[in-house]
């Protein structure tokens, strides 16, 4: 068995090329912020830079009340959400149902109206401002705020939906069951919900605890970003010229930041990206994300096997794995000592040394994509073009499993962040989790759009 060889391990690194040594991280964030600026002009980018047509309100009336859907993978949620005097947000009559079409095909009709009868009940005896209503599948955004659904995830089984506008499906479903509503049903992704999540959650000022104050201070902007199963950020932007877009009320641009194309890729990353479904696109997502961080990570070690930098007794049983979740490797990564799950089973008690070579590499995996992750996060932040007033920060607003919990993740990305925001000079941000991302921003995005 051989001992552990950090030097050797870190010139193997950088040998197949993902070593984050090899990345200057100032660099990047100019890249990200030039593919930016490509896409909000319609010029062949890697990233979308979606509109959302959704302009973030400036105030949240108190006393308001919306009526917030929620459509994710498995559930579809909804909820009434009222706002105090301080714009905090508080929800009531919060229901969960599974997602149609996740038991069985649905045609069109029902679809909407399996949404209409989630959404009747709560429009009963209330009245609301509107319906925010944040879906969770690739769509294209109207001028109306409406999304046109481009396709479903395998567990929904409802294809004549697609191509079909959202909100006007659900307006015509709830006119079949005899209930007239002619105010505004708001579409919007996770990573917009994220967004405007955090104007009702995140103080202006960053600080835990709301507080009044008698200046007439304007608020930071707040920036979504999501680093979970996937990869996405979000900011309010001026000036949109493929849509002829230019307003000193901003609207929220989805950016897609995911699909970014990493100039930084090793033949580890590329041959990994060749196994993949979506192959030659998503190369951030690829290189940060849950969804990948463990099969990436599964592959870079088993040539390191083949290499030999990385030997044990049940080596041969690795190089058979077909795949590695990345919940099993964050497992690892927490506890490699305690000799548990399909990982960590595999080493004997003698054999220190490769699992501290199998830690190693990991890390290295994991500290490119922190770098990467806040190479995008510095961009979109700079992308406001906030004033970056000490008392009015830019809001981070983040939800994710692979930020919150996997191993030395948020950690690091918060390290480098801060490098890259505070190399020129101060700009002040606040990065803050938040809860109940996607009801809270529907529902704020409901008070956002006006028919």
């Amino acid at each position: 068995m051989s001992k552990f060889n950090a030097e050797e391990l870190s010139d193997f690194a950088r040998y197949y090329g993902f070593h984050y040594d090899s990345v200057n991280p100032h660099a990047l964030v100019k890249e990200v912020l030039i593919e930016m600026e490509r896409g909000l002009e319609g010029r062949s980018s890697s990233l979308p830079m979606i509109p959302s047509y959704i302009t973030p309100v400036t105030h949240i009336p108190a006393g308001k009340t919306v009526l917030a859907l929620d459509a994710g993978g498995t559930n579809l949620r909804s909820s009434l959400v009222q706002f105090n005097e301080n714009g905090e947000a508080a929800a009531q009559r919060t229901g969960k149902t599974p997602m149609p079409g996740t038991q069985g095909r649905l045609s069109a009709n029902e679809f909407f109206s399996a949404i209409a009868d989630v959404t009747i009940p709560l429009l009963k005896d209330t009245k609301i401002e509107g319906i925010g209503f944040t879906f969770s599948y690739p769509m294209e955004i109207n001028a109306d705020a409406d999304g046109i659904l481009l396709s479903f995830s395998k567990e929904v089984d409802a294809p004549d939906v697609i191509g079909k506008a959202i909100g006007k499906g659900l307006r015509g479903a709830l006119a079949q069951k005899g209930c007239k509503y002619d105010g505004p049903i708001v579409l919007l992704n996770d990573t917009a919900a994220t967004l405007l999540s955090g104007l009702v959650s995140i103080s202006p000022d960053g600080e835990a605890v709301r507080t009044k104050n008698d200046f007439n201070a304007v608020p930071g902007p707040v920036v979504g970003f999501i680093l979970g199963t996937g990869f996405n950020t979000a900011y309010p932007e001026t000036n949109i010229p493929k849509i002829g877009f230019s307003s000193s009320s901003p609207q929220i641009v989805v950016c897609e930041t995911g699909s970014f194309n990493i100039r930084h890729r090793g033949q580890l990353d590329i041959e990994y990206d060749s196994t993949t479904k979506n192959p030659d696109g998503y190369f951030l997502e690829k290189a940060t994300a849950g969804a990948y961080l463990g099969p990436l990570t599964l592959h870079i070690l088993k040539q390191a096997i083949k290499d030999k930098v990385l030997q044990f007794k049940k080596s041969d049983e690795l190089l058979n794995f077909p795949y590695l979740e990345t919940r099993f490797l964050n497992e690892f990564a927490h506890a490699p000592l305690a000799a548990q799950g399909p990982l960590g089973s595999l080493f004997a008690p003698d054999e220190a040394d490769a699992l501290a070579a199998v830690q190693y590499l990991t890390s290295i995996v994991t500290e490119r994509g922190a770098l990467f992750s806040a190479a995008v996060l510095a961009a979109t932040i700079l992308k406001t073009d906030a004033g970056f007033l000490p008392y009015s920060p830019v809001r981070v607003a983040v939800e994710g499993t692979t930020y919150l919990i996997y191993k030395g993740m948020r950690r690091s990305l918060e390290s480098y962040l801060h490098q890259m925001l505070f190399k020129e000079k101060p700009r002040p941000y606040i990065v803050s989790p938040v809860e109940q991302a996607s009801l809270y921003g529907a529902a704020v995005a409901a008070l956002s759009k006006k028919n």
